[in-house]
Parts: structure tokens; sequence; C-alpha cells
């Protein structure tokens, strides 16, 4: 059994991800701006901690913990990018992390390890590039984002806590997300790819995302970046396509870019962005995937 603080326990990932830990044992202390919906969804979670005030000294709920998995941020495609949303985007990821890591530092005996979410946003829209974490990051809003992300985490390593990041690709759920948003007009036979088609998708099913993090949490010899994204990234035109086959539904239709920057203003381009992303970390670590391939993925969800 191991203590672990969890941030974001209420998204996409964090619902899955805070489940499996309680069912193999774990021991739970959720940090949430919305406890009472942390409670709900998690009425074994040992403790859930009000966390709203990002000056505030959170050590003492962090004091002899095993690790600290912040997940906590803005949904990116919540809503149009406002100057007010931007920087809500933003301060939910920095300053959360500052905090995080300020009462860390003020710990006596302090978490073995501290996993971050980034987002493959850091590298931008780079075409066909072939992506690992080696390569440069991006030049545009969510390239900032995510490069700030990360680098407010940086001073741990210097307490000697273990840190990694991961950058996360589109996580294909069944439950909310980007699939979900996608059925829609496929059930409605108005189903396509968004934009020309030509932008790299860089994928990951839901089970890989939570094994990932399972991974990373165990094996205490990995620390640095890592791309959460499937080995086998596809052009949007062929997603669109696999997702109609899967579907037994016509996949005949597109959305427009300028159709997308009208409806989503400025956060269209995080859907159109072109993202050529390989897990060579993962790889090179042992970590063996579930789903490789786009279209048996899809079939486990959708089937």
């Amino acid at each position: 059994m191991e203590k672990i603080v969890v941030t974001g326990a209420t998204g996409l990932i964090g619902k899955v991800l805070c489940n499996t830990l309680i069912e193999r044992g774990d021991e739970l202390t959720i940090f949430s701006t919305n406890t009472g919906k942390a409670k709900t969804l998690f009425p074994f979670a040992k403790e859930v901690v009000e966390w709203k005030d990002y000056e505030k000294d959170y050590s003492s709920f962090i004091e002899g913990k095993d690790a600290v998995i912040h997940l906590a941020g803005a949904n990116v495609a919540g809503k149009r990018w406002t100057t007010g949303y931007k920087n809500e985007i933003y301060r939910s990821r920095i300053n959360t992390t500052r905090n995080l890591v300020s009462s860390i530092e003020l710990c006596k005996q302090k978490p073995e390890v501290f996993i971050s979410a980034s987002a493959i946003g850091f590298y931008g829209d780079r075409e066909n590039t072939s992506l690992t974490e080696e390569s440069s990051c991006g030049n545009d809003f969510l390239s900032r984002v995510c490069t700030d992300w990360e680098a407010a985490s940086e001073r741990l390593e210097n307490v000697n806590v273990r840190r990694v990041v991961v950058r996360t690709g589109i996580v294909l759920s069944n439950e909310e997300g980007a699939l979900k948003k996608m059925l829609l007009p496929f059930k409605l036979f108005v189903g396509g790819q968004l934009g020309n088609g030509k932008q790299w998708f860089s994928w990951i099913h839901i089970d890989d995302i939570i094994s990932l993090y399972l991974f990373l949490l165990e094996n205490k010899n990995l620390s640095g970046i890592f791309n959460a994204a499937a080995p086998q990234p596809v052009e949007m035109k062929v997603f669109a396509k696999t997702l109609g086959k899967v579907l037994h539904k016509p996949s005949l239709f597109s959305v427009p870019e300028f159709i997308l920057q009208l409806a989503m203003g400025e956060s269209a381009s995080a859907i159109l962005a072109s993202q050529k992303v390989f897990p060579q970390a993962l790889v090179n670590a042992g970590y063996k995937f579930k789903f490789e391939n786009l279209e048996p993925a899809l079939q486990q969800l959708l089937n």
C-alpha cells in the first residue's frame, strides 16, 4: 500500500486512475477545488482536501506520503480562449504546480516521486516532423503553457524527489473527451475529418494512460520526460476513416478549418495542430502498450 496525493481527480484520467489506485489498496489524499464532487466520486479516499488558495502551505497533507500525482488543469477545450480563459488555463497548471513544489520543499519526510501531467501541446504545430522527448518546444500558446508547467517542478530535483513529467496525447475514452465529441456526427451520418485531414493525430487509449502512470509510479529508477502517446500516430483523415469503419458509418464529410475557427476561435488551433509524437522514452524503459494500433483501440472502446 502506498500513500498518494492526487490532484485533478475528477477529470477524465483522474477518475479512472484514482479508482484503480483505491482498488489496488492505496491510501489516497485528494486535493480538489470541488470537495463535494470528489467525496461523492471517491467515498473510499482517506481524505479530500479543499485546494483553492495556491499561496497556502499544504505540506501537512503531503508530509510522509509516498507520491504526488498532479493532474489538475482547466480543460483546454472547455471554452473559447478569451484572455480570461487563457489565464485560467495557465494559472490552473503553473500556479498549482508551484504550490505543490513549495509545499513539498517544506516537508521533513518528502514523497519519493512527483508525477506531473503535461501535454504534447509542448511541441506546437510541427507538420510531418517526428517528435520524441528530445524534440524542441513550439512557440504557440499551449507550447508556452507546457514549457512553464514543466519548468515549475524542476526545483524538486534539488531536494531528492524523483520527478516525472507525462506529455499526454489525445486520450481515447468512451466516457468523455475528444472521442465522445466525435461520435455524434458519425451516428448522424455526417462524420468525417476535422480540417484538411493531413494533421497528425497522436492518441492513447485510456487503459494505456492509466497503466503507464502505474508503471512510472512503480519503477523507481525512471525520471524525466515521457511522451504518453501510442507508437502508431495517424493522420486525421485516417483516424476519421477508421472511426467510421468501426462504427459501420460513412466518413464522407470534413469540417473546414475556417468553420472550426469561427466556432471555437483560437482554441481551434489545438485541434488543427499536427503532432507526430512517439513514446521513445517509455519504449526504452520497457513499457508494453496494450493498444499500439488505432483500430483495435477503437473496437475495444466502441464495441
